[in-house]
C-alpha cells in the first residue's frame, strides 16, 4: 500500500485521482471554486470518452484539494443517443445572459452541436436544444456546412461566440477552426461561421505553418486581446493565437505547453521527447491573479486513458506566454516537498533508450513503460508504473530537497537489477537499488544521498526482466 499523505497536501500533476481519466478540460473559476469540465476516457477503453460527463472542482487557493462534484450529464440525455451508442466528446461551459450555465458538446457521429444547461456550476444538466440557423436548419447540417467539432464558448453581453473545428493534415474539405456568433437564446446563430485559424493545407502564407489547426479550440480574453488556445497538427503541443476582435485577424504566437516537452531545450535537446506523447486539449484560467495552463497526458499505452495536468504559466509584458515545461509538482505552484513517500503514477517523464514517440491507438505491449492500474475503470486505488525494463527511466521534478541521506522503493515483478537514482534524465548515477524477483510489493533501500536544494528525481531501471514500480520514499 502506497502512503498518498504527501500527494493529499500538495498538489501534483495528475492533478484528479490516479483513477480518473477526464481529458479535455476547460477550467473556469465560479464562486472562488475551480471547475473543470472535459471528456470522461475509460480506463482500458477502447476509443475515446466512453464514460458520461463528470465534474471536479477546488477551491482556488488549493489546487490539491480536488472534490468530485459527480456526473453532470449522461450521454443518453441527448435525444439523438437515448440508445447511448455514442460518445460525448470534449465540452465546454459559458455562463449565459441569464446566469445560467450552458453546456456545449459534440456527440461522435453527428456533425451538430448540441447544448445543455443548468443552473448551478456542478449540477445536474438538462438538454436545451441544438445550434441553429434563423430557419432552424441546424449548424453542420445545411449544404456548405463543415462538421462541427470540440466546442469552444466565450460570452460577452448578449452574444455567445462559439469556435468548433476540426481538421487532419492533409485533408482539403476541412478549411480550419470556425468562429459562429449566438444569440442570447444560445442556440440561434446571429452571424454564420468564418474561419479564423487555417488547417494545414491552407496555412500558406498565413504564419501557422508548421502549427497549423488540428482541433480543440479555446478563447479566451486577457485584457483587450483575445487568446485562441488550440491543439496543432502537431498533436503534443498547445499552441495560441492572438486577435483584437473574436472573429477575425488572428495572429499565431507559439507553444504554451508539449505533453512529450518537444521543443523544450533548457535541460534536454529541444527534439527529444521525454514522455509518450499524444494529442493534447486545454486552455489557460487565471487562479488568485496567477495564469495556468490545463491540459492532458496519455497513459496506459493508449490514446485512450488521458489525464489531466496543469502548469503555471507567465503572461508577459508583451502579451507572449513562453513554453512551459510539463512538471510533477504544476498544480502546488513551486516544488514538493522533498521528504516522504511518493506514488509513481505522478511521473511528468517517461522513456527508455529508444526516443519516447508515441503513435496514438492502442500500444499496450512488453515494449514500453507505462503508467497504469491493477483494476477495472472506476477503481480508487493508486496507479503505479509498469514494465521497467533495461534503461527505463521514470523522472519527477520538482522537489526541495534537504539532508535526504536514504532512498526506498515499492517494486515488484519478474526482474532482477538495480534503479539508479539520479537528478537529471542523462545524469551519474547518485547511488544505486538493488531489486530482484518478487510477485508482491516489496520495499527496497539504499543509503542515497540528495544534494540540498531543488531538484529532479529521476530512476532508471538496468537489468533484466520488467519491473513494477510503485512508490519512492526520501528520508
Amino acid at each position: 500500500m502506497v502512503n498518498l499523505e504527501n500527494v493529499q497536501k500538495q498538489g501534483v500533476n495528475p492533478y484528479l485521482p490516479s483513477w480518473e481519466y477526464i481529458p479535455d478540460a476547460e477550467p473556469y473559476v465560479f464562486n472562488d471554486r475551480v471547475y473543470i469540465y472535459g471528456s470522461h476516457d475509460r480506463f482500458s477503453g477502447h476509443v475515446f470518452c466512453l464514460n458520461d460527463y463528470v465534474c471536479w472542482s477546488a477551491p482556488v487557493d488549493n489546487l490539491g484539494d480536488w472534490r468530485y462534484e459527480g456526473v453532470i450529464y449522461k450521454k443518453t440525455d441527448d435525444p439523438l443517443n437515448h440508445a447511448g451508442n455514442m460518445c460525448l466528446y470534449a465540452p465546454d461551459v459559458t455562463v449565459g445572459p441569464d446566469g445560467r450555465y450552458y453546456l456545449y458538446y459534440v456527440l461522435d457521429k453527428v456533425p451538430v452541436v448540441s447544448v445543455a444547461v443548468c443552473d448551478t456550476p456542478a449540477g445536474k444538466y438538462e438538454f436545451y436544444g441544438y445550434v441553429h440557423y434563423q430557419d432552424g436548419t441546424r449548424l453542420g447540417e445545411r449544404e456548405g456546412d463543415q462538421p462541427q467539432f470540440d466546442p469552444g464558448l466565450l460570452t460577452e453581453g448578449d452574444k455567445t461566440y462559439l469556435y468548433t473545428g476540426f481538421c487532419s493534415k492533409g485533408d482539403k474539405s476541412r478549411k480550419g477552426a470556425m468562429a459562429t456568433v449566438l444569440g442570447p437564446d444560445m442556440l440561434t446563430i446571429l452571424e454564420e461561421p468564418v474561419f479564423i485559424a487555417p488547417s494545414e493545407p491552407y496555412s500558406a502564407g498565413s504564419g501557422f505553418e508548421g502549427h497549423e489547426f488540428f482541433e480543440a479550440p479555446s478563447m479566451r480574453k486577457i485584457g483587450d486581446t483575445y487568446y485562441l488556445v488550440y491543439s496543432s497538427i502537431v498533436m503534443h503541443e498547445l499552441c495560441y493565437a492572438t486577435s483584437t476582435h473574436p472573429t477575425k485577424g488572428f495572429e499565431y504566437q507559439g507553444v504554451i505547453v508539449s505533453n512529450n516537452d518537444m521543443h523544450i531545450d533548457t535541460y534536454k535537446p529541444a527534439d527529444k521527447p521525454i514522455y509518450y506523447g499524444g494529442n493534447n486539449h486545454g486552455s489557460i484560467v487565471e487562479i488568485k491573479g496567477k495564469w495556468h495552463i490545463f491540459y492532458h497526458r496519455h497513459t496506459n499505452g493508449s490514446s485512450f486513458s488521458r489525464q489531466g495536468c496543469i502548469e503555471p504559466i507567465e503572461i508577459l509584458e508583451d502579451g507572449s506566454i513562453p513554453q512551459v515545461e510539463i512538471t510533477t509538482s504544476g498544480p502546488n505552484g513551486g516544488p514538493l516537498l522533498g521528504r516522504g513517500e511518493y506514488p509513481t503514477y505522478i511521473a511528468c517523464h517517461l522513456f527508455c533508450k529508444d526516443d519516447a514517440m508515441y503513435s496514438g491507438g492502442l500500444w499496450m505491449d512488453s515494449q514500453f513503460p507505462k503508467i497504469t492500474q491493477d483494476g477495472k475503470d472506476g477503481d480508487e486505488e493508486v496507479g503505479y508504473i509498469s514494465n521497467m525494463q533495461d534503461s527505463a527511466t521514470a523522472g519527477f521534478k520538482y522537489f526541495d530537497c534537504k539532508g535526504v541521506k536514504k532512498v526506498k522503493i515499492k517494486a515488484r515483478g519478474y526482474a532482477k537489477g538495480v534503479f539508479e537514482v539520479k537528478t537529471a534524465w542523462d545524469g551519474e548515477a547518485l547511488g544505486e537499488i538493488p531489486v530482484d524477483f518478487t510477485n508482491v510489493w516489496t520495499e527496497y533501500e539504499s543509503d542515497i544521498a540528495i544534494p540540498d536544494g531543488i531538484q529532479s528525481l529521476y530512476f532508471t531501471y538496468k537489468g533484466q526482466g520488467g519491473a513494477g514500480f510503485a512508490s519512492f520514499t526520501l528520508e
